[in-house]
């Protein structure tokens, strides 16, 4: 009796398996039809290629996407503002169709997006970015700040408010997780485990096509102001700030970030208590806010 019982739970698990490796097969196939609507554009610069996407007029923003990124979700973060504002949405380093330049720095990406923008022709920019573009959007308006406008920074990664004693060398998912397959059968635990809805996981698909960024983003970009604490001299950034991040984030701690703010000389912070790391429920408080920050640095 118990040989059937076994059998039967294992041929359950079998299917279940089976089923949902062909339900991640279509969504793979769908989520690449959906990259392909986006008619992005490839520029060579010097240290190999960039992918992007360039869309809309008037004032140029910027957009930093986070991990499991790309131009795709550059774009989207940034949709709400195609009708006002022209949107230059990069893959950065290792990211769908963006190569990577030596070491991949958030100092390293910041040149390959001044490269773009001098490709482009566009002389100043608002940065926006979200959760681990921090790092990289941080270090481009200190190194380049003739070229930045405003930062803008949505539940980011943030400078520690002193020099840590210790800190993760690699702070991100472990290779093996970077898999289509793997993850989408993890994605009912995204709502406990970061407060987002499973169907996430159809924005992060293809999941081997952000692999290499992902890995990249948990091993240099994540503990990059953490490892090169004296090199992000906060007090010193020249541009005003806009930050935005919700008390209920799971993956972004809000208190590290509270605490951060005082390091910026120019800032304006929104919280709110609800929302996680992708700020749900917010969009019109948060265009608002963008749109009032934007066009107070448009003349």
């Amino acid at each position: 009796m118990w040989s059937y019982i076994v059998g039967g739970v294992f041929l359950a698990l079998a299917m279940y398996f089976i089923v949902q490796g062909i339900r991640c097969g279509a969504a793979v196939r769908e989520s690449k039809n959906r990259l392909a609507a986006y008619n992005a554009q490839t520029a060579a610069l010097s240290y190999g290629e960039i992918t992007y996407v360039d869309s809309g007029e008037g004032e140029v923003i910027l957009s930093v996407h986070g991990i499991f990124g790309g131009y795709d979700q550059a774009y989207d973060t940034c949709k709400d503002f195609c009708s006002d504002y022209r949107i230059i949405a990069p893959s950065r380093f290792g990211y769908l169709g963006s190569d990577v330049s030596g070491d991949g720095t958030p100092a390293r990406q910041a040149v390959a997006y001044v490269e773009l923008l001098d490709k482009l022709g566009i002389d100043k920019v608002h940065l926006l970015a979200t959760s681990a573009g921090g790092s990289v959007a941080i270090r481009f308006a200190l190194d380049y700040p003739q070229r930045t406008k405003g930062l803008i920074l949505y539940c980011s990664a943030m400078p520690p408010v002193e020099k840590p004693e210790k800190y993760a060398e690699y702070a991100g998912p472990p290779p093996f997780l970077c898999n289509d397959y793997v993850m989408f059968l993890l994605s009912p635990m995204f709502e406990p485990i970061m407060g987002m809805e499973p169907s996430t996981i159809y924005s992060m698909l293809p999941i081997n096509d952000r692999k290499v960024g992902v890995i990249l983003d948990a091993s240099v970009t994540n503990p990059d102001m953490a490892r090169d604490f004296g090199e992000y001299p906060i007090e010193d950034l020249q541009v005003p700030t806009l930050i935005f991040h919700a008390k209920d984030d799971k993956l972004a701690s809000y208190i590290e970030t509270e605490r951060a703010v005082a390091r910026f000389p120019n800032c304006t912070f929104i919280s709110f208590e609800s929302g996680g790391h992708l700020l749900t429920g917010h969009a019109e408080e948060i265009k608002e806010a963008v749109s009032d920050f934007v066009e107070d640095r448009s003349h």
